[in-house]
C-alpha cells in the first residue's frame, strides 16, 4: 500500500486552478484557527480526517476528533499564536513550518499546565484530498515536547 500511494502522490500532476484552490482553503483554514472558529476549521476538513501529533501516539478521527484536538488544544493554550516562516503548496497538500508561542493554561498531550509561556516550532502537514477538494486533517510535527 505504501508504495503505491506515494507513487500516486508523486505522480499528481500540478495545476494552476487547483493550486490556488488548495492556497484558499489553507488561507481559510489558519484565519478560522486565528480566530478559534472551530466551524470554520471543520468546513475545511473531510469528514474522515484525521489528526496526529508525530511521535507520540495521539491520533483523533473525523470532524468530532478534529473538533477534540482544537478543543484541547486551545483549552492548553488559550493565547496559541502562530507566526508562520515557511510553507510549500502542492497538489498533494500543504506543508508549514511555524514559530509557536502559547501559555500552557491546560493539559496537553498529558503534560499538565505549568503556567507558563512557552515557544515552540512545528512543521504541519495537510494533505489534500483532490476529489473533494479538501484537507484529509493534519500531521504535527514539534518540538515542544522534547526535553
Amino acid at each position: 500500500m505504501g508504495s503505491e500511494h506515494i507513487l500516486e502522490l508523486l505522480r499528481r500532476p500540478p495545476d494552476a486552478d487547483e493550486h490556488e484552490t488548495i492556497r484558499e482553503l489553507w488561507k481559510a483554514h489558519s484565519i478560522a484557527e486565528d480566530n478559534r472558529d472551530l466551524a470554520g476549521l471543520l468546513a475545511t476538513l473531510t469528514d474522515d480526517c484525521v489528526y496526529e501529533v508525530a511521535g507520540t501516539g495521539r491520533r483523533w478521527e473525523g470532524h468530532e476528533g478534529a473538533t477534540r484536538f482544537y478543543t484541547e488544544l486551545l483549552t492548553a493554550f488559550p493565547d496559541i499564536h502562530f507566526d508562520l516562516q515557511n510553507i510549500v503548496i502542492g497538489p498533494q497538500g500543504v506543508c508549514e513550518e511555524a514559530r509557536v508561542t502559547g501559555t500552557h493554561r491546560g493539559t496537553w498531550l498529558d503534560h499538565e499546565p505549568t503556567g507558563e509561556r512557552r515557544e515552540w516550532r512545528v512543521a504541519i502537514f495537510f494533505p489534500w484530498d483532490p476529489e473533494q477538494r479538501l484537507f484529509r486533517g493534519e500531521t504535527v510535527f514539534t518540538d515542544l515536547l522534547a526535553p
